[in-house]
Formats: structure tokens, C-alpha cells, sequence
């Protein structure tokens, strides 16, 4: 049973940090506690860029200075004073610190950027074979004929054998797209022998560097740019030399325009191209020599509503700047979310994750940890994709969020709201969101259709048919009306909107399926090694026991269709029978009518939270039962306890809480928080798709 990974290129440039991050994920899923390692880092004077993101996304147990054992310095001159044993030894020891934390330990080679490539892979191997980690062994396919790429991949996995490594998997990076079936085919004799050769095709979106990263590296000034501005990638540095009229011409999209800093024409066109339509949009503008726009030209630039596009300032003159620029490599920052989904999804879309995994590993994780949680959400949603509308589609998270998951193919979009309005959101943003659908329920032609559908629903509560039509205007409206009709499978909603408004139209469109009384919320509180299910924290003030009984047996179905037990806690502020009074009796009749209703879901109440959740203190109050000390899903007695409880556990443990979930309705409607982050908008969309495929089947089995 191995408890490493060694991830090794063959050369320089192979795009190792899509392999890391694609292995990290993958791994993560079924390892509760994973540590990253690295042997060698380039300098302690700053931070290395692999450990930067892995910590950012992966390493709240982990701390920096542990994840490394040399710089780069430190290992050369241990080298030339003829103390290589001495090295490795010290990678050993530093290796196994972090081994004995952590169940598993993801470890990356060096960069190709010490003594010498032939050096570099001896030290890898030989750090590999010490520390007994199977290689993961990476070749670049980047200009090389089909017969080069099938001997490299034969000759590392050869050379590693020879090292005395085991090799798991050998993956074939960067090729270009169009041969890379023909790739496949070459290396064919060598995977019908075990299985374990990945091709992935190059990614020009991974290769191009962001403004940010130009930026950084010239040590460039940043006089105007958002961090979405800086996010942009760098498709051609285009140096402006030519008059005006003639220099707009060769304007390209995602150009980063290279200019002397006193030329005001070049300047002043390039934002006037940023605002058309009939122009690309540039990535920015790097002006040279140390000059800075004109007081007037900055003064116009300071006026402007909004920020057009990035400008950046360096010292040095044109020409230099070019060259230096044009040798920038694309690097994926903790930052860059459009980077790391594009880098997680071309890993997943051409690695047999499970093959790889079991491969790498027999280790299980007995919890579901909160990466777990998520990937297998986004999982989920990939494995039976739904469709799901997003009716503020001007709002930036939304679109940012809608950018991600198209990437990873987690569902298919249609976006709400004047498509001119969406389109321009999201080229001020850099975003590609031409796999989305976009519609303006103003101009639909399902306007007239809806109104009929509303006018007809709610015509007994007094709606006028000229009522109805302005209300399938309103984008919660018409996007509810979406799914009621079918022509979307669930809606999320709430970044901008109030819960009221994201879910009013529901309650009178969608409505309560059969057999719930009731419309209610859950969280998932992902915690260090587990997942539990808080509801109703969202929704209903003051839940009576009827109700508070069909909030947790929805809960307790909720929790079920994502793969966490039910085993359920309604809370008092007493447990057992050791206290009396109005609310802990509600709460005590609830627990009676789960158990009447529904004799097959394991349910104790009243009880403390203490007793749910500590096994101890459950040995003490409740000694008798079965499940106390270890519930997953906690019914609160009221929307104020909720409410405050999954705050302060957010706050204080540092979990992550996924929610609100609604629950209880025909089809699937999602509220977001109005503080709500991208990541927090993927999983939601993601768990709303799941609700759709967990509808669809039921619909499948009732006809």
C-alpha cells in the first residue's frame, strides 16, 4: 500500500503544475489528511509558486516551511562540496516529518533550473527510490513527431525502472490537439501492456500568461486594473509603433499593447478600442521608457466610470520590455480560478481518474471530507447533465462562477438578462461564456406564453392577464417559469436578490411536492474530516411540530441523496426526558411523528447538541441510544438557533457551509446568500443539479 506519489518530468516546460493540481484533486477525494511535498524550491527569499497554490487550496493543515526540504542554493552547494549523500538524506528526513503527519504525501520534482537536466532526473530518481514513492512519470509532447513522443515516453519509464522506481503512470503532456488520437495510437503496444500511458492534449489558455503575471515579472507599476483586468490572458504582445489609424488595424483580441508612455494617440485609441463593439478586446497596455501619460491624458483616464482595461508602466525601453515579455511563462496562480478550473478539467476530461487512483493507492477515507464533498458534487452533476438558469446573469460572481462550470461540463446555462448588457459584463471581465445560453425575458418569445401559464395558476388570488405579464418580467419570475415548464431543470438564485424574491415565485408557481406540508433549508457544514447537514437555517421563523417533523424527514432525504447516513438529532435545550416545558414538548411530539411517519430513518429528540454530536457526553445523557454521539443531521428547533448556530461553527471551527438547500419543493430552486463567493455559487449550482437528476428519476419510476 503506497503512502506517495512522485510526480517527475523529463524536461522543462512539460506543464507539470496541470499533472500536480489534476493529482492533488484526484487524490484528495479519497485521503482524509494529504501533505505536498517538495524536495527543492527555487529561492527562501520567495514564495515558490506549486506550494503557493497547493496551500491556498489544499493546505489548511500544512504549513510552508515544512513543505520543502532545500533552495536551490542550499542542494548546489552541498553538491559541489561532494556531500550528495548528505542531501538526500536531509529530503529523507524532511520527507518523512511531513509522512508522519499525513496519510499520504503528494511529491513534486525540481523545475529543471539547478546544475544540470541529466542531474535533475538522477536526483529525482534517487529521491523517488529513498523515500519509496512510486513515479508518476511526465514527458512533454510539445513539438515532437509521434515517434519522438512514443520513444520519450518509453525511455522515461525505462530510465526510472533503471533507477530502481516503480513507475505507476506515464502521462504525455502538451500535445498538439489534432495528432493527439494518432498519439494515442503510437503509444498503444505500451499501454495494452499496463494500462498506465495518459495523453493530454496542449491548452492555449493554460499557456498564455496573464497581464498579472507579465506585470509581476517586469516589475511593472499597475496605474489602472482590477484584479479581474489582471486576470486576463495575454493572447499576442502587439508593439505599437505605426500612426494611430494604421495601429488599429493590428489589433487582436487579447493583445497586450506595448507603447512608449508619451504617445497619447496609441493611449487614448487603445481604451477607445476596449469600449467598442466593432473592435477586439485588448488584454492591456504596458507602457515603456518610464514615461507616463500626459496630465489631461490622465485626468481623462481618472474620469472614466469604470475601468476600461489594465494599464501598466516599466522603466525599460520598448523593445526590451517586448523581449523580456515575450519570454514569460503562463504560470496557474492560487488566484486565477479560470486557470485552475481550465487545468482541472483537461486533466479530468483525459485521465481515467479511477484507473489512475487505484493505481497510486488503496487508501480509503472512512469520512467524507469537504473536498470529497465537493468533488463528488461536481461529479455528480458532470455524470447526468442538467440544465439550469441563472436569472441575474449580469451580476460578476454569477459570471464568473457560470465560466467555471462550463469549463468542467457541469451543467448546461442559461443566463437571465439583456444579452448586449451579459455580453459586455463578461468582456470586461475576460470571461468565455459562449457555451451559455443568454435570454432577456422582455424580448423572449416566451413572454406571452408564461403570462398565459401565471394568469391561469394564480387568477383565484386576483392576478389580471396584464398583472401576469409583468411579472414574467421580472427575472426570478420567468426563470422559475423556466423550470416549471421544463425548459431548465432547476434555478439558483440570491446573489443580488433577497431570499423572498428568489423564492416567493416558487411557492406560487412550483410549489410543495405530495406528502410535504412544507418548503424548507438545509446547510452542509463541511468540517475538518466530515460532513454534516444543518436545516431549517434559512427559511421558517418558527416551525411548528408537524412541521418541524417534515423538515427533518426532507433533511434526512436531502443528506441521503448525497451520500451522507441520516442518522437525526431534533435539538432542544434538553435531552431525553430531563426537562419540560412548551418548546422542548414540540420539539418531543416532532420526534414522535418522525418516528410514526417514517420507522425506517433513525431519529432521537429531544437532545443537546453536546449528546448528538460527542460520543462521550452522549454515554452520559442518553447511554441507551443507538445513534446519539453520532448524528449527521441536526433539525433546530427554530430559524434563530439555526440560523446563529451555523454561523457561529462557520466562524469558529472554520467550516465551510454549503446552503442554503431548499427542500420540499416539485422541482429544484436554490437560494445563494447575497455574501456569496464563486466556489459557493459552483456548489450550489452543482447540488441543484443533482436535485434535478434525483427528480427526473423519480418522475422516470412514477410513470
Amino acid at each position: 500500500m503506497s503512502k506517495s506519489l512522485y510526480v517527475a518530468a523529463m524536461e522543462p516546460s512539460s506543464g507539470k503544475s496541470v499533472i500536480v493540481l489534476g493529482v492533488m484533486e484526484l487524490l484528495s477525494r479519497r485521503i482524509r489528511r494529504i501533505g505536498f511535498f517538495r524536495p527543492v524550491i527555487r529561492s527562501a527569499f520567495e514564495h515558490d509558486r506549486e506550494l503557493h497554490l497547493i496551500l491556498s487550496r489544499y493546505g489548511s493543515h500544512l504549513k510552508y516551511g515544512e513543505m520543502y526540504a532545500y533552495t536551490q542554493d542550499e542542494a548546489r552547494d552541498l553538491v559541489a562540496a561532494g556531500r550528495y549523500e548528505e542531501l538526500l538524506k536531509g529530503v529523507v528526513g524532511r520527507y518523512q516529518a511531513m509522512a508522519d503527519r499525513c496519510r499520504f504525501v503528494l511529491c513534486e520534482g525540481t523545475d529543471f533550473s539547478g546544475i544540470s537536466q541529466a542531474f535533475d532526473f538522477a536526483f529525482n530518481a534517487d529521491v523517488a527510490k529513498n523515500i519509496g514513492a512510486p513515479v508518476l512519470a511526465l514527458v512533454s509532447g510539445r513539438n515532437r513527431s509521434l515517434d519522438e513522443i512514443a520513444d520519450a515516453a518509453r525511455v522515461a519509464r525505462q530510465s526510472f525502472e533503471e533507477h530502481g522506481c516503480t513507475v505507476v503512470a506515464t502521462v504525455v503532456n502538451r500535445v498538439e490537439p489534432d495528432p493527439r488520437e494518432a498519439v494515442g495510437v503510437a503509444l498503444e503496444p505500451a499501454a495494452r501492456d499496463d494500462g498506465s500511458i495518459y495523453v493530454l492534449p496542449e491548452d492555449p489558455a493554460l499557456a498564455r500568461p496573464t497581464v498579472g503575471e507579465i506585470a509581476g515579472a517586469l516589475d511593472a507599476r499597475v496605474l489602472e486594473g482590477n484584479a479581474d483586468q489582471l486576470n486576463r490572458e495575454v493572447h499576442a504582445l502587439l508593439i505599437a509603433a505605426m500612426q494611430l489609424p494604421n495601429f488599429l488595424d493590428h489589433v487582436r483580441e487579447g493583445a497586450l499593447i506595448i507603447t512608449p508612455g508619451d504617445r497619447s494617440d496609441i493611449i487614448l485609441g487603445s481604451l477607445a478600442s476596449a469600449l467598442s463593439d466593432t473592435y477586439p478586446n485588448i488584454a492591456g497596455i504596458m507602457l515603456t521608457g518610464g514615461l507616463v501619460p500626459e496630465r489631461q491624458i490622465q485626468q481623462l483616464i481618472a474620469g472614466a466610470k469604470r475601468t476600461l482595461t489594465a494599464i501598466l508602466a516599466v522603466e525599460t525601453d520598448t523593445y526590451t520590455t517586448a523581449m523580456k515579455a515575450s519570454a514569460i511563462q503562463a504560470r496557474i496562480t492560487p488566484t486565477n480560478q479560470r486557470k485552475i478550473a481550465a487545468a482541472l478539467g483537461l486533466f479530468e476530461a483525459h485521465v481515467d481518474g479511477a484507473a489512475l487512483s487505484d493505481r497510486i493507492t488503496s487508501i480509503r477515507s472512512v469520512r467524507i471530507t469537504p473536498i470529497m464533498f465537493e468533488y463528488r458534487l461536481i461529479e455528480r452533476a458532470k455524470s447526468g447533465r442538467r440544465h439550469i438558469v441563472l436569472p441575474e446573469g449580469t451580476e460578476p460572481r454569477i459570471l464568473r462562477a457560470a465560466e467555471i462550470l462550463l469549463r468542467r461540463d457541469v451543467a448546461d446555462l442559461t443566463l437571465l438578462g439583456d444579452s448586449d448588457a451579459i455580453q459586455l459584463q463578461a468582456g470586461s471581465l475576460g470571461l468565455d461564456l459562449s457555451g451559455a445560453r443568454m435570454v432577456d425575458p422582455a424580448r423572449s418569445e416566451w413572454l406571452e406564453t408564461f403570462a398565459d401559464a401565471y394568469h391561469e395558476l394564480r387568477r383565484h388570488k386576483g392576478i389580471s392577464r396584464a398583472m401576469a405579464r409583468d411579472a414574467m418580467t421580472d427575472m426570478s419570475y420567468f426563470g422559475t417559469m423556466m423550470v416549471h415548464r421544463g425548459l431548465a431543470d432547476g434555478m439558483v438564485s440570491g446573489a443580488v436578490h433577497t431570499t423572498g424574491h428568489t423564492i416567493r415565485p416558487s411557492f406560487e408557481i412550483i410549489k410543495t411536492r405530495p406528502g410535504c406540508s412544507i418548503v424548507s433549508s438545509v446547510f452542509f457544514m463541511c468540517l475538518a474530516d466530515r460532513v454534516l447537514v444543518y436545516g431549517d437555517c434559512a427559511v421558517n421563523p418558527n416551525p411548528n411540530s408537524e412541521q418541524l417533523a417534515d423538515i427533518a424527514v426532507s433533511s434526512a432525504e436531502t443528506a441521503r441523496m448525497f451520500g451522507i447516513e441520516p442518522r437525526i438529532a431534533m435539538l432542544s435545550y434538553s435531552t431525553g426526558e430531563s426537562g419540560a416545558g412548551k418548546d422542548v414538548d414540540a420539539v418531543r411530539e416532532a420526534t414522535r411523528i418522525v418516528r410514526e411517519r417514517r420507522p425506517d430513518l433513525m431519529v432521537e429528540g429531544p437532545i443537546q447538541y453536546d449528546a448528538a454530536v460527542d460520543a462521550s457526553v452522549a454515554r452520559t445523557k442518553m447511554p441507551e441510544s443507538a445513534i446519539a454521539g453520532r448524528i449527521t443531521v441536526f433539525i433546530f428547533p427554530d430559524l434563530n438557533t439555526g440560523n446563529n448556530t451555523y454561523k457561529a461553527v462557520q466562524r469558529s471551527a472554520g467550516a465551510v457551509a454549503i446552503g442554503p438547500i431548499l427542500q420540499g419543493l416539485n422541482k429544484p430552486v436554490n437560494d445563494l446568500s447575497r455574501g456569496c463567493t464563486v466556489t459557493d455559487i459552483v456548489n450550489t449550482v452543482a447540488i441543484t443539479a443533482i436535485q434535478a437528476q434525483e427528480a427526473k428519476a423519480g418522475e422516470s419510476v412514477n410513470r
